[in-house]
């Protein structure tokens, strides 16, 4: 299971101190059982170069960290974001984006449509980003996902759409497709079965629960 600490404990935009007590409460986690748990570090793209970089070599190349994660500080295709994929590809780790179709759109300041975070692992095509939220991002996040090698979408987000996960799938390849669970705020029956369920092959059921996140993270 992937800790990625409670990332709106301050907000939005979370300081250099308050980043660090997100992610000392992930270590923590860590701690308590470190054959289940694996982190990814919460970062501030705003906070610029130097604390970017400061973080992740704390978190990553400190504390054995294994992947970014990007929640609502900015928007995706933010000049700023320039510090986290330039660590992103120093360490070899993928970037976790929060992602969601917008329909307020004075909001896409800080969140990133689906469309962003593609354009995003575009621009990066070097640098493994992990789109967040299939069911959030639709149909239209899977269309626009496709092409991009270094990009993979999670399968969590909102309730369960009947249909979507098989077109994933389909449309993108069993192996681009991870499991996400969205733990404490949703059930993890729902979320599991959500892929059990799945009109999919057993062996595709297979890499979308575990296989795939195994060679993406290196376990």
């Amino acid at each position: 299971m992937v800790s990625l600490g409670d990332v709106l404990r301050f907000g939005g935009q979370p300081d250099e101190e308050q980043s660090r007590i997100i992610n000392d409460g992930t270590a923590r986690v860590i701690q308590r059982a470190p054959e289940f748990w694996i982190g990814f570090c919460a970062l501030n793209p705003l906070l610029g170069e130097k604390a970017v970089k400061a973080e992740v070599e704390r978190c990553v190349g400190g504390m054995g960290f294994k992947g970014l994660k990007l929640e609502i500080s900015c928007n995706a295709m933010h000049a700023a974001l320039r510090w986290v994929m330039e660590a992103a590809r120093e360490f070899d780790v993928p970037v976790l984006q929060h992602s969601w179709s917008q329909t307020v759109m004075k909001k896409r300041k800080f969140h990133s449509d689906p469309e962003d975070t593609c354009n995003l692992a575009r621009r990066w095509p070097d640098v493994k980003v992990i789109m967040a939220h299939l069911t959030g991002c639709g149909y239209r996040g899977v269309k626009a996902a496709k092409g991009l090698d270094n990009l993979w979408v999670d399968t969590s987000g909102g309730a369960p759409e009947a249909g979507i996960v098989e077109y994933a799938v389909a449309e993108l390849g069993a192996g681009r497709v991870l499991y996400g669970s969205d733990a404490p705020i949703r059930d993890l029956p729902v979320t599991v079965g959500r892929i059990t369920g799945a009109d999919i092959s057993a062996a595709a059921k297979r890499a979308l629960l575990y296989g795939n996140a195994h060679k993406l993270l290196k376990l």
